[in-house]
């Protein structure tokens, strides 16, 4: 099960992201049913990655970074900003979703782009993190979610 989780969280948010580029696309072409369709199923990709980080991360834990103490400071940088864009991307994600549900559209035109740009990069740091995690450098000791955010 080491790289299975992972590899399955990743390939989802990653296809997310280009689903999300790929919807832009759509709206500025004026290609509204493609871009609501294309946005419906970026969604989806979202929520299979987030049951499936969630899942791994609630009872297999996280993996450690395994590479040199050196970067290791970087790495952490670098995964508090992945961590803080995927947050606020996800609410936002959920507010522009809910905008167009409810066909609240100069809202949803407001706000889409900035979850769009969001979300993209979101799913470009999450992929290096992976990489990172567990192709770049050996992955590091995998714990338990409250050994993780006990310090233990």
């Amino acid at each position: 099960m080491g790289l299975i989780l992972p590899t399955v969280s990743t390939t989802f948010i990653v296809i997310s992201g280009i689903l999300v580029a790929i919807g832009w696309y759509a709206i500025a072409k004026k290609q509204v049913d493609k871009h609501m369709k294309i946005m419906k199923w970026a969604a989806i990709c979202a929520t299979i990655f987030f049951i499936t980080y969630v899942s791994r991360t609630a009872f297999i834990g996280n993996t450690h970074f395994g590479g040199p103490d050196s970067i290791k400071p970087i790495y952490q940088t670098f995964l508090f900003f992945h961590i803080v864009l995927a947050t606020v991307g996800g609410v936002m994600g959920l507010i522009t979703l809910r905008y167009a549900y409810t066909k609240n559209y100069a809202s949803h035109r407001k706000i889409g782009p900035w979850t769009s740009i969001v979300w993209f990069v979101t799913s470009i740091t999450g992929a290096a993190v992976y990489l990172l995690l567990y192709w770049i450098y050996p992955g590091g000791e995998t714990s338990g979610v409250l050994d993780v955010i006990f310090g233990k």
